[in-house]
């Protein structure tokens, strides 16, 4: 039911400002509003995105928990597609998310919200691998034979049609 009420209340809202802000400064300015606010928002969220990647990065090669990186980096993918989208409330709740402090306010007020309860990042050092029923190393060996089959028609060396020497 409140997804069925944000599909029809942020359209009737952007509708309503439109006509508002169109009838304000009119139609030129307001489309050169929405078409600035499209570009602008494209830029920053390239800018927003690199640093992300570089603090994903960084959080992976440090062994460190990605959820911060990768929470700020779905939020930044999501403000994009919220400043490509025509309207000016969709655009001022992009611009609000391109924004660290709020990307912050919000991660911190989802993180309060959602229980994890296991979280592992690669081996287990603590307990060792039990050994497989071999008692073998841990690496995958596959077995075959293979045959070398000659193709019917064996390519020629002399130099195709479309090249003379």
């Amino acid at each position: 039911m409140f997804l069925l009420l944000l599909f029809i209340g942020i359209p009737l809202l952007e509708i309503t400002l439109f006509i508002q802000i169109g009838g304000a400064i009119g139609l030129g300015w307001t489309l050169a509003i929405v078409i600035a606010t499209a570009v602008l928002g494209a830029w920053m969220v390239r800018s927003q995105g690199a640093r992300a990647m570089l603090n994903l990065r960084t959080s992976f090669s440090s062994l460190q928990d990605p959820t911060e990186p990768l929470a700020h980096g779905a939020m930044i993918l999501f403000s994009g597609a919220l400043l490509l989208t025509p309207g000016f409330f969709t655009d001022f709740v992009g611009f609000a998310l391109l924004i660290p402090a709020v990307r912050s306010a919000v991660y911190r007020n989802l993180r309060a919200r959602i229980n994890v309860q296991n979280f592992q990042m690669g081996p287990d050092i603590q307990q060792p691998r039990p050994p497989n029923p071999r008692g073998q190393p841990h690496h995958r060996v596959i077995d075959g034979e293979f045959e070398e089959v000659e193709p019917e028609n064996p390519p020629k060396d002399d130099p195709s049609g479309w090249t003379k020497h």
